[in-house]
């Protein structure tokens, strides 16, 4: 009866009827992802920027940093991780970050990144372009490790040491945070990396300094930097490429990537002036070196919040991570007696827990859609708590038992008579005039 009703309306209701089917069904087929230019061309010029800081960025930082016989040394580091990390990330480690597996590690699925065409899209963007921005990231956490055990390690267990380290301690907490593993299922915030990067990075590096041991002279001559303008460009490459690294973790060219560009140009700023301040007081005199290492704090301290916390958040948040990374690089440091040559814990550790616990308290959920503990979220606290635990634990672990495996089979460090000379000279058969 029904049916036959319906064949008796007019025709213009019928006509009505199939134009709305036409529009629902046009509306269902939009849903699909398809390509966006814009965010396209903004996630290609991301990943040069981030690229840029470390190569030559973290290159240029960490070689003024360290004395004239060792900067080739650390230059060479820096460039050579960055040709292992693309390789290994190609053959498996983006697949075990980012490929569809269980709550600890990824599957083997992009193995040769064998799933990914030139039409394969993630999101709104080749995966392809997705895929070495991820790559950018894991090359300057390698890096950056370096930093800590500077001037003292041999070259061909460094080069192990970061090929095994990427694959078994970097993809991992990658996936556990943003790759569908457990502490993003938590509700873990981290927007570009406070976790995956720096907590990770500064771990590593002060268990890599405490096993590696101490430099030869280090508690008996002054072990001072060799060009720190060199430092200063370094630094400044990392605070222009750091927009990359955060606003282009928006994976896209919109409000979120403006926000992310604005919180970490403040939260730079007031962390490099909270240095300065602090050292001047102190010391009685502001330094070029801390006013750099400031900023780059700020970087660090910002970059698991960018996403998700204002102005007055990031204000806070540099101003924090400026004074306290001053006290854990200069007084820390000496209290606990480890020798973390250019303060690669000091600062990519110890920031990055400062700015993944403020994530918790700043967070502001019409900015990141996420309450923090000022808007009555108090839980979101322990849940940052739970990742910036996670991450040490597993990192130091992982990180203690590669090297003690490669110092048993091949040895961690230079001889004494190769350090006293210098790296440059004594590995490479380099030197600079």
């Amino acid at each position: 009866m029904i049916l036959g009703k319906v064949k008796n309306y007019p025709s213009t209701f019928v006509g009505a009827l199939i134009v709305a089917l036409g529009i629902a069904g046009t509306a269902y087929a939009e849903e699909a992802p398809k390509l966006d230019t814009g965010d396209t061309a903004w996630m290609l010029t991301s990943t040069a920027l981030v690229l840029l800081m470390t190569i030559p960025g973290v290159a240029l930082l960490y070689g003024g940093m360290v004395r004239k016989k060792n900067v080739l040394g650390v230059v060479m580091q820096s460039f050579t991780i960055t040709c292992l990390v693309t390789i290994l990330w190609f053959i498996a480690g983006y697949s075990l970050a980012f490929s569809e597996g269980n709550s600890f590690i990824g599957g083997t699925g992009n193995f040769m990144f064998k799933a990914i065409g030139s039409s394969t899209l993630s999101g709104t963007i080749p995966e392809s372009v997705f895929a070495i921005f991820q790559l950018t990231f894991a090359i300057i956490t390698t890096a950056l490790i370096t930093g800590a055990f500077a001037e003292r390690m041999k070259f061909s267990s460094m080069c192990v040491f970061s090929s095994i380290w990427v694959l078994a301690v970097y993809a991992p907490i990658c996936h556990w945070v943003w790759g569908g593993g457990f502490l993003g299922d938590a509700g873990v915030l981290d927007f570009a990396g406070g976790t995956v990067v720096h907590i990770n990075a500064g771990v590593a590096g002060l268990v890599a300094a405490i096993v590696i041991g101490k430099r030869v002279g280090y508690e008996k001559e002054v072990l001072m930097p060799h060009n720190l303008v060199y430092t200063v460009i370094g630094a400044s490459l990392l605070w222009v490429g750091w927009f990359g690294f955060n606003a282009g973790s928006a994976v896209g060219a919109n409000g979120t990537a403006g926000m992310a560009m604005l919180v970490t140009q403040i939260a730079t700023a007031a962390a490099g002036l909270g240095w300065m301040f602090a050292e001047w007081i102190v010391h009685k005199k502001p330094s070029v070196l801390g006013i750099a290492s400031g900023a780059v704090a700020g970087l660090v301290a910002i970059t698991p919040a960018s996403g998700f916390v204002d102005g007055t958040g990031a204000l806070i948040i540099g101003v924090v991570a400026g004074i306290v990374c001053f006290w854990t690089a200069t007084s820390l440091k000496k209290m606990l007696g480890y020798d973390d040559s250019l303060d690669a814990f000091g600062i990519h550790g110890v920031g990055g827990i400062i700015g993944a616990v403020l994530t918790g308290v700043f967070a502001v959920e019409a900015i990141g859609g996420t309450k923090g503990v000022l808007e009555g979220n108090t839980g979101q606290l322990l849940i940052q708590f739970y990742g910036i635990g996670g991450t040490i634990v597993y990192c130091a672990i992982a990180t203690f038992i590669i090297l003690k495996v490669i110092d048993i089979a091949m040895g961690l460090r230079v001889e004494e008579e190769e350090e006293r000379i210098g790296l440059d000279v004594s590995l490479h058969g380099e030197r600079v005039e």
